[in-house]
């Protein structure tokens, strides 16, 4: 996209600049409009739960930008005469069972005959223009909140070597989960910062949040909630390729020489739908973890903090 003609629009409110989530566009004093869209294959077997699984993680933007979303369409590729009719109806009904969980309303979609499915979400959602949440606003002395555990990359991994069983289950209750609990919650309390953990890692979306935000990060490894048996995957070496990718992007990343390997293949590690890392006053995060898990949030975890100004280095101790 650096190659395409810059846009410049007075009511662009968030564009390309910072790799945020979603777009943002003033549609007037009160209202603005928030846009996102995310697909994918299949990562586990069932396919309701794989439409579970990709709508909860396209509606997940525009939660992480402090939005509501309002309707959602469905993008879908099929391969019609390799798979039957009731395997689309069944992604297309845990999409839809998601959509309505987010108390928006699925509108229709597009689909085309392909040779391999794939499925998710175009989601338009609103916020109030003075309460939009962006990647680039964590200030020197945060504390960084992340709303669920990481290692869904090498669980998946797992799961094609039919490994870790109890792990993969546990992945797929996590992805399945919304953030709208978090985001919430999140609406009660002065949030500086939020983006949600996707394709680039924990690692890779809080270097995002730094570099916009101009600070520096710290990470307590130990702090950081990982799924069942993410451990022993990633030890076992079920790496999928996209950790190896972040890990060469990330130059800025230090890590302690205590850190184990597999722990920091887990934080490079692409999660899918993963959850919200949130940057707000350290005094509030007591409240908000507390209030999170009374709301149904399975995991929340004060994990690091903004040590200052900076240039989007992270250290993880």
């Amino acid at each position: 996209m650096a190659k395409l003609p810059q846009i410049h629009d007075p009511r662009l409110l968030v564009g390309i600049d910072t790799a945020d989530d979603a777009g943002v566009y003033l549609l007037n004093e009160e209202t603005a409009l928030i846009q996102t869209l995310d697909f994918f294959t299949p990562i586990v077997d069932d396919p309701y739960l794989f439409g579970q699984i990709a709508a909860a993680n396209s509606l997940s933007d525009v939660y992480a930008m402090g939005g509501k979303p309002l309707t959602a369409m469905n993008i879908v590729t099929f391969p019609v005469c390799k798979l039957s009719a009731e395997v689309l109806l069944a992604i297309l009904s845990g999409g839809q069972q998601k959509i309505a969980e987010a108390g928006a309303v699925m509108v229709g979609g597009h689909t085309i005959d392909d040779d391999e499915p794939k499925y998710g979400l175009s989601v338009t959602g609103v916020a109030h223009p003075a309460k939009i949440l962006t990647n680039a606003g964590a200030r020197p002395g945060d504390v960084l909140v992340l709303t669920k555990a990481i290692g869904t990359g090498v669980l998946y991994t797992a799961l094609r070597a039919e490994l870790f069983p109890q792990g993969v289950a546990a992945a797929a209750q996590s992805m399945a989960q919304l953030n709208r609990y978090a985001a919430e919650v999140m609406a009660h309390y002065p949030v500086h910062a939020c983006t949600d953990i996707t394709g680039f890692g924990l690692l890779g979306h809080a270097y995002e949040m730094a570099s916009a935000s101009e600070v520096d990060l710290e990470f307590d490894s130990r702090a950081i909630p990982l799924l069942p048996e993410a451990a022993e995957a990633a030890e076992m070496g079920l790496i999928p390729a996209g950790a190896y990718a972040n890990r060469e992007y990330l130059k800025s990343v230090e890590f302690h020489s205590a850190v184990p390997v597999n722990l920091q293949d887990l934080l490079f590690d692409p999660q899918t739908s993963g959850g919200l890392l949130i940057s707000l006053p350290g005094c509030e995060a007591s409240g908000f973890l507390q209030q999170a898990r009374a709301a149904g949030v399975l995991v929340a975890a004060c994990i690091g903090s903004v040590t200052g100004k900076g240039t989007g280095k992270i250290h993880v101790k």
